[in-house]
């Protein structure tokens, strides 16, 4: 086992005791094991590292469409055949399930660089050598720090008795921080494959700077707004987009898409797509039921291309299935802004937004959603920015507010504490609903 984990030998020898010692008609069995080491800071220093190894077998059987699955992290031969026995008893005892489908049979997975040694084999003490210059730029500006940085390793496996195997090592590194002065914030969030990628140092300067210009904000009146999104404020007002490609909702017509796929949904420059090998994404060789994943378009040039078929769905409808909208690219396919300061320096009054948080649905078939500006939220005025502002709730669909875009930039890494990394770009928006303002 490299690194104490298991190794790709490893799981096709305990996938091998599984499937031979099965008396059901499927045996599928996935594996997850993981090494993760985090430094937690807060208050200018380190308050806590957490290092954890999780390694665990799961095995899903079915007799006919009665399905039952079994964990454990034992895996030794005797407790991998408790397991499967476990998981056959709960198979016989279950009803059927209509939407049962056997395993994937053999499947060509891409082939990507996920794992970085650097990051597997960083320690505690380079996790607390990259933290330190993060806490003393904080302290120097008289700020008060707190945030992660953290390393995995992890080793994932699928195996079934239809011959279908699969096999992944990946590494991700973590850094966030949240920069404190007494009426004001600044945040930034970043992961990798590669630990010496994470660009902490300009982050950082980010974080601070934010927290600094946004002291004693004002408030500004709710209502209509030209806006600036920055890519993590892009994040969180376009996530809930990829998750609800569904076929199976679109179908059903209660989709936010029903009727609209090959119609424009979006501003006709944007374009998204899957891009699972992006040397900066964090994309996955095969999903959790072995699927290949693979290059995708969904929207061109704002028209939607396609929708996500989970097997069952696209056996109903005819269709090939394919894998959901992970690893994905949002992309503004016209003129491009050099910058977020270059998006600043264009507009004549607007305001931006560093990061979104408590994003909840309003409404799903349209997309409306309400949340709350977060972590440097500022007034711009003739190209500057004048004031920091007081943070506002917002309602809005990116199904209306990206209908049209006035400028953006090229698609750079975005992500959010409940979402996947993204490649999107930052924005500027000519309308977008601030409803109320928040005391802070």
């Amino acid at each position: 086992m490299a690194d104490g984990l298991i190794l790709e030998k490893d799981f096709r020898r305990m996938s091998d005791i599984v499937i031979s010692s099965g008396r059901a008609d499927d045996v599928f069995v996935s594996l997850n094991d993981s090494d993760t080491a985090t430094l937690r800071f807060a208050n200018n220093q380190a308050i806590q590292h957490v290092s954890v190894r999780r390694p665990k077998l799961t095995i899903r059987v079915a007799f006919g469409n009665k399905t039952g699955s079994a964990s454990t992290n034992r895996l030794d031969k005797a407790s991998l055949v408790a397991a499967l026995r476990l998981a056959e008893q709960i198979a016989q005892l279950a009803p059927d399930d209509p939407e049962y489908l056997p395993p994937l049979g053999p499947q060509t997975y891409l082939r990507m660089n996920s794992h970085v040694a650097r990051t597997a084999n960083a320690t505690s003490m380079d996790l607390a050598k990259n933290t330190k210059p993060v806490v003393d730029q904080c302290v120097e500006k008289g700020l008060v720090g707190a945030g992660i940085m953290s390393r995995s390793f992890q080793a994932r496996g699928v195996a079934a008795s239809t011959g279908l195997f699969g096999f992944q090592e990946s590494t991700e590194a973590r850094f966030s921080l949240t920069a404190t002065a007494e009426d004001s914030s600044g945040w930034v969030l970043n992961a990798h494959r590669d630990i010496g990628s994470l660009d902490v140092s300009a982050m950082t300067r980010s974080a601070v700077m934010k927290a600094i210009a946004s002291r004693k904000p004002r408030e500004l009146a709710t209502g209509h707004y030209p806006v600036i999104f920055e890519p993590a404020a892009v994040a969180g007002i376009f996530a809930p987009f990829l998750w609800s490609l569904g076929a199976k909702r679109y179908h059903r017509g209660d989709s936010p898409f029903s009727g609209q796929l090959n119609s424009v949904v979006l501003d006709p420059r944007l374009a998204i797509s899957s891009d699972p090998v992006h040397p900066n994404l964090l994309g996955e060789s095969f999903t959790s039921d072995g699927m290949a994943t693979q290059s995708q378009t969904w929207v061109d040039r704002g028209v939607l291309r396609q929708l996500h078929y989970d097997r069952f769905t696209a056996s109903e409808h005819n269709v090939a299935p394919n894998p959901g909208p992970s690893a994905a690219v949002l992309a503004f396919q016209g003129e491009t802004a050099d910058s977020v300061d270059a998006l600043i320096a264009q507009a004549e009054r607007a305001i931006l937004v560093t990061n979104f948080w408590y994003i909840r649905f309003v409404d799903r078939t349209d997309l409306t959603m309400t949340g709350m500006t977060r972590d440097g939220t500022f007034l711009v005025e003739n190209g500057r920015i004048v004031a920091g502002l007081k943070n506002f709730r917002f309602h809005d669909s990116p199904l209306r507010c990206m209908k049209q875009v006035e400028a953006a930039t090229a698609p750079t890494h975005g992500i959010t504490i409940n979402g996947d990394k993204m490649l999107l770009p930052a924005m500027r928006l000519p309308d977008f609903h601030l409803s109320s303002v928040t005391k802070f």
